[in-house]
């Protein structure tokens, strides 16, 4: 299946859907920087900062002003490793990093965007909202109905002249409307949220080439409901039968136990805040919670530690 899913827990969602073997559908970064050469200079966040003119350094470089925002320049693996705000002159020479940049500190809303391209035009659009838990955790993420019309013709002025000539997904992290991240790819933790399986064909038919061809009239907002442990700890998932009964619940769309109970702790991409261990994708935010609050007293209950 040449749609390349680098997590397990997702596969649920691209599974049964046919792709033709010359077509690669990427959903993560790694992939994406292989496949679009001429656009993989937008994983290099400095220059992010440059084409919107937000201030911004390497480590060593010293900034003018603080608080700011310091983060890897490239970060392949996601989830803000590494990522933190430096308050001090002193905070950021007890934290230089090689590798490492800082940027101003901005304000404002928090939003996440998919966005279809053709040709370096912008075309269908996604809009998600995450709660922040802070130190780079949210508690849930709402995937939007609604558009976000200001922002939209904002990011399809720079796709218009950074991105031309490009076709395929992208998605971009802004916070007041500024661009802090840009991917080759969708967001691949609610591509049932946006429309399930056939959502997922008309990617497809994005990439071999035929054009946006989607009826997108029956969207609706949906929920990411995040289930948070700590760091330092080796947990054992839930058993099938749980999962199973979090997925017959009323509003319940998916379920994603995310993390490899076989690999380390530390081997998984982590922000600093928490350790990621499931996400209930729902359609009313209580029905995600609950079927958390199910989950989170298994993996979370006394023993369940490995």
């Amino acid at each position: 299946m040449p749609i390349l899913e680098c997590d397990a827990w997702r596969e649920q969602y691209f599974a049964g859907i046919e792709c033709p073997d010359h077509v690669v559908v990427p959903t993560d970064d790694p992939e994406s920087w292989r496949l679009f050469p001429e656009q993989r200079w937008v994983y290099n966040k400095l220059l992010i900062c440059a084409s919107q003119g937000i201030e911004h350094g390497p480590h060593g470089v010293e900034p003018a002003h603080f608080p700011v925002f310091s983060k890897p320049i490239y970060n392949m693996r996601g989830m803000g490793t590494g990522s933190r705000v430096l308050h001090s002159p002193g905070e950021l020479h007890a934290a230089l990093s090689p590798g490492h940049m800082w940027m101003r500190l901005l304000r404002g809303e928090h939003v996440s965007s998919d966005v279809v391209i053709e040709g370096g035009h912008a075309h269908w659009w996604r809009h998600a909202q995450g709660e922040s838990f802070g130190s780079g955790i949210f508690d849930y993420w709402t995937v939007l109905a609604d558009a976000r019309p200001a922002l939209e013709r904002s990011l399809a002025t720079w796709i218009s002249r950074h991105l031309a000539g490009y076709t395929g997904m992208a998605n971009f992290e802004t916070i007041g409307g500024a661009i802090i991240e840009c991917h080759l790819r969708f967001s691949d933790q609610w591509p049932d949220l946006y429309g399930g399986a056939e959502w997922i064909r008309a990617v497809v038919c994005l990439y071999e080439g035929k054009g946006w061809r989607y009826d997108d009239e029956q969207r609706r907002t949906g929920y990411s409901v995040v289930l948070w442990g700590a760091h330092g700890t080796r947990y054992r998932p839930p058993s099938s039968r749980t999962v199973e009964r979090v997925l017959a619940r009323e509003g319940v769309s998916s379920v994603q136990i995310t993390f490899d109970p076989d690999k380390p702790a530390a081997e998984h991409a982590m922000p600093p805040g928490g350790f990621r261990l499931a996400i209930v994708n729902a359609w009313t935010l209580d029905a995600g919670r609950e079927g958390r609050d199910v989950l989170s007293a298994e993996i979370l209950g006394s023993g369940n530690a490995l």
